[in-house]
């Protein structure tokens, strides 16, 4: 037998898939979302009763930051950022056919993550300066990482996402200078971050909503039923108005015209939503949660329109929490839930512990909602609270295995 002909040809090139395949190290620094979304997971749930406690006077916290304002500042630049990261590390890869961050350089990131919660829960005995460095390291480490990945990969159509991450970071640097001058949790760093947070929401949102819901339909054989509108004018034209309005209600929160335009705003993502076919997913859980997730969008900016030009009627904050604990809090747990099963290897459907999951968080964000509306402000904040940890509690406690363990 003659031996082989030699070839000038090189190798091959190894596809992604594949060299992703041959990461041997821990499971759970093999995707971005797996030690991230767990992190966000067990401190949402530590967050809300440690806040709780410390509002009755129960408990004193260690940092400098007021109550009220360690619970704004935690839940919006600890939590969703984590929940940011691990979507962007586990999605940038499939925009760009790069490889994704593992191993070393995930678990700095990580650690990143951590040591600005943890510097923020001591900044009573750290400088405000050194404070906000550490705080701010994570968001900054992400945006020049998965700038460069988008850039390499030749995908800078997705670089408007990373600029409401952008927006993130600066709304978190301007909260941290407003918690030196007096109380932060409303003034422009916190409206800074909701915006940027809804920004996220309906453009990732106007993604994976219609398209998850159209591709469960063709699955379950109904595609000859009603299917989501594809992007269209209606979309462009929704982010348009909805973002000039998150800009007018973070530089004129009371103005009349934000009112105006967050009417306008709620028509249109209502029309959205509508157009998504979120109606015949019903049978499940794990797409119908996502369409919930949605709307509380549109709910707080309407109810963001009637507090302004009829304050008598409601407090502000039922609109900025059908927008965080409704819209961020919802949203996010659709998110890690689907995103969680579907890159580790699980069936996409939601049994009974991710059903009761998503009934925990809807209702702890309707009871917040409640609460602003003046309908027994203290039972509902403490029931919200109280659905809300057990919401996030649960999903660490289903989702730990699923994380920390090979794909299937």
């Amino acid at each position: 037998m003659t031996a082989a002909a030699p070839t000038d040809k090189p190798a091959a090139r190894q596809t992604t898939a594949a060299q992703v395949r041959q990461y041997r190290g821990p499971a759970i620094l093999s995707f971005g979302f797996r030690p991230l979304f767990l992190a966000a997971g067990i401190w949402a749930a530590l967050v809300m009763p440690a806040w709780i406690a410390a509002f009755a006077g129960a408990v004193t916290l260690p940092g400098a930051f007021p109550p009220f304002d360690w619970h704004v500042h935690e839940l919006l630049y600890g939590y969703l950022p984590a929940v940011v990261g691990g979507f962007l590390l586990t999605a940038v890869p499939n925009w760009t056919g790069r490889l994704p961050m593992t191993g070393w350089r995930l678990l700095v990131l990580v650690l990143l993550w951590l040591a600005g919660r943890i510097a923020v829960l001591c900044s009573a005995s750290l400088p405000p300066a050194i404070v906000a460095a550490v705080d701010l390291a994570f968001l900054a480490a992400l945006i020049l990482a998965m700038g460069r990945e988008i850039l390499a990969g030749r995908n800078s159509r997705n670089l408007k996402v990373l600029l409401s991450v952008a927006l993130l970071f600066v709304g978190n640097l301007v909260f941290h200078r407003e918690a030196t001058l007096g109380p932060a949790f409303s003034g422009h760093g916190a409206r800074i971050g909701i915006a940027a947070a809804i920004l996220l929401i309906m453009m990732i949102g106007g993604r994976i909503v219609p398209s998850f819901t159209r591709n469960w339909l063709m699955r379950n054989h109904a595609a000859d039923g009603r299917m989501p509108a594809p992007l269209g004018r209606l979309d462009g034209a929704s982010l348009m108005i909805a973002g000039v309005a998150l800009l007018s209600w973070v530089v004129l929160p009371q103005s009349f015209v934000t009112a105006v335009l967050a009417f306008a705003a709620a028509a249109l993502h209502l029309l959205r939503l509508a157009r998504w076919a979120g109606d015949r997913t019903a049978a499940e859980p794990l797409v119908l949660i996502l369409h919930i997730g949605y709307f509380f969008v549109p709910l707080g900016f309407a109810l963001l329109a009637v507090a302004i030009l009829w304050p008598d009627l409601l407090l502000p904050s039922a609109a900025l929490h059908a927008w965080t604990a409704g819209g961020i809090g919802v949203m996010t747990l659709a998110v890690m839930t689907r995103a969680s099963l579907g890159h580790a290897g699980r069936p996409l459907r939601a049994n009974a512990g991710i059903s009761l999951i998503y009934l925990l968080i809807v209702v702890a964000a309707l009871a917040r909602v409640a609460a602003g509306l003046g309908f027994a402000y203290e039972p509902m904040l403490h029931l919200s609270a109280a659905l809300w940890t057990a919401a996030f509690l649960l999903f660490a406690v289903i989702f730990a295995p699923v994380l920390c363990l090979p794909r299937r």
